[in-house]
């Protein structure tokens, strides 16, 4: 197999972020006091996170900002007196304790990191994600990993890959590959720099970005099945990772 760097997103492509976001985020209503129509607020509070960190990935906000804003125009908008500040605070500090991994994660961190070197890459706060990975009972297989708060440029800028690349232990282009969900940051990341990418779409999600992945997935289990066996088909959609 040519393959001998393996970079991981996080969060919805080993981590489930949005069982996660959602348990932290009720925890958090709930010791500020709120109890009532969480549900809808939380709703609410997704759509205003994922705009705010698109623009936090095109550099026009930064991620402290992002952290406080997010919940203050969720509490804005629905005519809620409660501290944006505290509420980021609580909420990040309840996300190291509400990990849920995606189904295959571990199995496929062990399985690669015995093959080659496992990295993670990521647009996440540094400290909540490394108290994130200890929690979920990857880190022993993990290498290294690169956060865009540590790099000063999120995905899918060039910068961060150059810098990822430089956490590795060996790097060649030729031999690494990105497995990620997002197309918009891990694959087109991946596309810009010049690596093999693998689009991990477990909801089977059309793909009218301009980013092309090498290989599809729609579950992590297809990467181990075709890492693993030769002339067996898999659900992959494009050729297979070996």
């Amino acid at each position: 197999m040519k393959h001998k760097l393996f970079l991981f997103d996080l969060d919805d492509t080993l981590l489930d972020f949005k069982a996660s976001e959602k348990l932290s985020f009720v925890r958090t209503m709930r010791e500020l006091g709120l109890h009532d129509g969480v549900d809808g607020i939380f709703h609410q509070y997704q759509t205003i996170n994922v705009e705010l960190w698109r623009r936090f990935e095109t550099g026009a906000v930064t991620k402290d900002f992002l952290k406080v804003e997010r919940f203050r125009q969720t509490f804005q908008a629905n005519g809620i007196e409660l501290d944006p500040e505290l509420a980021s605070s609580l909420y990040l500090e309840s996300l190291p304790d509400t990990v849920v991994l995606i189904d295959g994660a571990k199995l496929i961190c062990e399985t690669l990191s015995a093959i080659g070197e496992v990295g993670i890459i990521t647009n996440g706060v540094e400290s909540i994600q490394n108290r994130r990975i200890a929690s979920s009972g990857l880190a022993e297989h993990i290498s290294f990993v690169a956060t865009s708060e540590a790099c000063g440029h999120a995905k899918p800028d060039v910068r961060f890959f150059e810098y990822a690349a430089k956490m590795a232990a060996s790097f060649a282009k030729d031999q690494a590959i990105i497995i990620g969900d997002r197309l918009d940051a891990d694959i087109l990341g991946a596309n810009r720099y010049g690596i093999e990418s693998c689009w991990f779409n477990p909801d089977g999600l059309s793909n009218e970005s301009e980013a092309i992945p090498d290989y599809e997935v729609v579950s992590l289990h297809d990467i181990i099945s075709l890492l693993n066996t030769t002339g067996v088909k898999s659900d992959i959609r494009t050729r297979a990772l070996l």
